[in-house]
This record gives structure tokens, sequence and C-alpha cells, in this order.
């Protein structure tokens, strides 16, 4: 069975734009996909706790020396890694939030990054150990700034999900939301079509 796993970072949950736009994907998926799973993780209505000290101590204890704090903590960790792991497919809806990601979704990342589990380091430098899945990213900005220097996404996340593994990342992106219900409209259908080609 195919597996895809939906991450909406959204403050606005499934109302957000880029929500909204990954819904759009899934939903054509799941028609070419009957028989496939979808796993939706939401990180408005279930935000991930930001990390602090205890829980990357977590981490980095060894797991016959943890607490049952700790092994809590790690637990829910593993889940969110068990997500990924099991998904052939990732669709992730990413506004931007002054110039950055969702404080949210920084969260989850920094909890599904962990050595020895999602990558490993090597003599030749670190490995992702999550690899063999497609990477499907909606992202829904207010301006423009694909491109240009402004546009702190797109490396970031291609990087990131680079060091995990996962290489096949493609990104689809409507700007110019906040400028106007003109732009905004043409914006959306272009990202429609794209999508939709994708999805197809």
């Amino acid at each position: 069975m195919t597996t895809l796993l939906q991450i909406n970072t959204s403050l606005f949950s499934g109302n957000g734009q880029s929500s909204q736009l990954a819904n759009r994907f899934v939903a054509a998926w799941q028609e070419k996909n009957a028989a496939g799973k979808v796993v939706v993780r939401d990180l408005s209505a279930d935000p991930v706790p930001h990390l602090d000290g205890e829980r990357f101590a977590s981490f980095l204890a060894k797991p016959e020396e943890r607490t049952p704090a700790q092994n809590d903590i790690v637990a829910y960790s593993d889940a969110l890694i068990g997500e990924l792991k099991d998904a052939d497919v990732i669709v992730l809806g990413l506004p931007m939030y002054n110039f950055g990601i969702p404080s949210v979704f920084k969260a989850y990342l920094d909890h599904v990054a962990r050595a020895g589990v999602t990558f490993r380091y090597t003599e030749t430098g670190p490995v992702g150990l999550l690899t063999g899945k497609n990477v499907y990213v909606f992202a829904a900005r207010g301006g423009k700034f694909a491109g240009t220097p402004l546009d702190s996404q797109t490396d970031y996340i291609r990087n990131f999900f680079g060091f995990l593994g996962l290489n096949d990342v493609e990104f689809v992106y409507a700007e110019g939301l906040a400028m106007g219900e003109e732009p905004k409209q043409a914006a959306l259908a272009q990202a429609h079509q794209q999508l939709d080609r994708l999805a197809a």
C-alpha cells in the first residue's frame, strides 16, 4: 500500500492557503491511488513542542539510562519519525511567516532530525537514512520572493530534507497573495495548474 504523509504548517490549519493547495494535490493523488493511505499531521491543531534542553538530553541519553519522562519524549519523536519512514510521498503545506518557516514546523524538524535514526555521521560526512520518497512543497506567500535573496525557505527545505536523504523535492509556489485580489487569483490559478500536472 502506498502511503502519503501530509504535513500542514499554517497557523490557520486547513483554512490556510498552503493547506488548501496541499489538500487539492492530495485529493487528486487519492483519485489515482484509491488503495493508498493518507496520514495528515496538522501542526496547528496538534503542535509539536519546541526543542529545549530536556528534550535534547533525552535524545542523547542511552536507552537503558533514560528516565520514564525521557522515554516518553523519545517515543513522541519516534512516532513523528515513524510517519516519515512509512510514507512513500510527503506533501508539505508551507506558508512564509516573517521571511521564514512557521515556528511549529521548525519544532517538528527538530524532533525528526536525530543522529542514528534519520541520519548518521560517517568519515566522509553525514548520510541521510530516509530515502526513496517524493516530497512536494506547496509554498504560499503574501509577497514575491522565489528566486530572490529574501527566499529563505527553498534552500533551507532542500538542504534539510536532503540531509535526511530526501533529495526528490518539488516546489509549487503561490506568491503575491497579499498584493491584491487579482494577483492573488492569478497566482492561485497558476499554482493549481502546476500541482494538477504533478498529480497527473
